[in-house]
């Protein structure tokens, strides 16, 4: 009978699993650091894509993608890493998840959360979420109050908001003097606004953003500082992917951002949403 040395057996293990070690980690580096590389050597960058105006829209004629993230989408696949792009039908719900399972190389339009960032990573925020005031221009109760939300909170100010939304939590826990009416849809409040029930319509950015747009004459949105659940909305990539490639579309995306280029894209979205309403 052969006798077991018990520390050279441990030995041996630490020995073997250090080879495996050497054998796999320079492997799986080496997929994580190539990621815009192996898609170049595939020639098709998919883009996962769940429809929401002005983020990304599809025509329902002829099946093609528009929107801001589209077009960064496009821009990035053809004349960055020159090769074509594809975007890929997709929900909200399953965004993330078939980034997971390889249905498409980035997600577009995503809102960074901590809890998205358990599952993939993110790109630099591409544009700012944020509840944002639409007011009318000709009230004079809040047309010269600037962006100060302590500003708005005054007795006499009347803030519509559609009931139960993120919204609504964001402005109840930050008006203590203003009046909150909640209503039942997106619909109403703004109705409320427009006939001078209310002073302001209580909602997302890009939505009022979109609001005001169509009603240049007497709509203007109002940004409040301090800000109200903001967030980064981003294209979301693989958590494998290397910060050198990650770093690839954030200098794109910031350059992009600097030049301007994306509130042009976003106000040509907005644009093409209000005409297609």
């Amino acid at each position: 009978m052969v006798s077991i040395n018990a520390p050279a057996v441990k030995r041996l293990s630490c020995c073997l699993l250090l080879g495996f070690t050497m054998v796999v980690s320079p492997l799986t580096a080496s997929a994580a650091d190539n990621f815009w590389q192996n898609i170049q050597q595939k020639g098709v960058l998919r883009c996962g894509a769940a429809t929401a105006a002005p983020y990304v829209m599809r025509d329902p004629k002829t099946q093609q993608y528009s929107g801001y993230f589209s077009e960064l989408c496009r821009d990035f696949g053809q004349n960055v890493l020159k090769v074509k792009v594809q975007f890929v039908d997709a929900s909200w719900d399953t965004l993330v998840a078939g980034l997971q399972s390889d249905k498409w190389d980035l997600a577009m339009g995503l809102n960074q959360t901590p809890e998205r960032a358990l599952a993939v990573g993110f790109s630099v925020p591409v544009q700012d979420y944020q509840i944002s005031f639409l007011i009318n221009k000709q009230n004079p109760k809040v047309n010269a109050l600037g962006n100060k939300l302590a500003d708005f909170d005054k007795e006499g100010i009347t803030f519509a908001v559609m009931s139960g939304t993120a919204q609504d939590r964001a402005i109840t826990a930050a008006i203590k003097q203003g009046k909150i009416m909640r209503l039942p849809g997106n619909d109403e409040s703004r109705m409320a606004l427009m006939a001078r029930r209310a002073d302001v319509l209580v909602d997302a950015s890009d939505t009022n953003h979109l609001f005001a747009l169509a009603n240049p004459d007497w709509a203007a949105e109002v940004l409040p500082s301090p800000a109200l659940a903001k967030q980064g909305v981003s294209f979301a990539l693989p958590r494998s992917v290397s910060e050198a490639d990650r770093d690839v579309l954030n200098i794109y995306l910031t350059q992009r951002r600097a030049t301007g280029e994306i509130d042009q894209w976003v106000n040509k979205a907005s644009q093409e949403a209000n005409a297609a309403k």
